[in-house]
């Protein structure tokens, strides 16, 4: 394999062994059967097992979205729960989120990087969103951006990677309706002032 090869080869790996075992039973020598290399490979690219993790999940998080400016509020946040709901329902996301958040809880290196990370992440896709919504005239100009984002977040998180129940088309839908309603939004995208012609 050539050197970019045997990378994504070795962090596809980690997501798969990391899914399969957890953080406490994961060791380097497995990732690098899994990878089909030698652990050399995977020492020569991270210092220990930690590092491995925290790069690979931090890169994972950080992925490209779509563009989630559609012209609303509630398409703004359908599409980002569709989103959202199809990368946390994938079989990897939620056997390594719940696993990841429990040794957060005894490492703080991992609760450091997980709470910058995701926050980052939180804070530009959904602060954005809210954002626009303002500029857009749906939401009061005095919309607390963290609650805001909370509310978003939090129960679709909750739904998926906690209670572990099945997400439907319309229970996205109630969900849109009842966060919009909940930041105070406005039936519909207030019309522009028409400016008065010559004459």
């Amino acid at each position: 394999m050539l050197r970019g090869e045997i990378t994504t080869a070795i962090r596809r790996a980690l997501m798969q062994e990391l899914a399969a075992v957890g953080y406490g039973r994961l060791s380097i020598e497995a990732v690098a059967r899994r990878a089909g290399v030698s652990k050399t490979a995977v020492y020569r690219r991270w210092n220990s097992k930690l590092d491995l993790v925290l790069e690979v999940v931090a890169a994972a998080a950080g992925g490209r979205l779509p563009a989630l400016d559609t012209g609303s509020l509630r398409g703004d946040l359908s599409l980002l729960f569709q989103v959202v709901a199809h990368a946390l329902g994938h079989p990897l996301a939620s056997q390594i989120i719940p696993d990841l958040l429990a040794e957060a809880a005894r490492n703080p290196t991992i609760d450091e990087t997980l709470q910058r990370v995701l926050r980052a992440r939180q804070q530009e896709v959904a602060g954005e969103l809210i954002a626009r919504a303002v500029r857009r005239g749906e939401l009061p100009a005095d919309t607390d951006p963290d609650a805001a984002v909370d509310l978003i977040v939090g129960p679709l998180y909750w739904r998926i990677a906690i209670a572990r129940t099945s997400i439907s088309d319309s229970y996205l839908e109630t969900l849109v309706e009842s966060v919009a309603l909940a930041l105070g939004a406005q039936d519909t995208v207030p019309r522009q002032r028409s400016v008065p012609g010559p004459g």
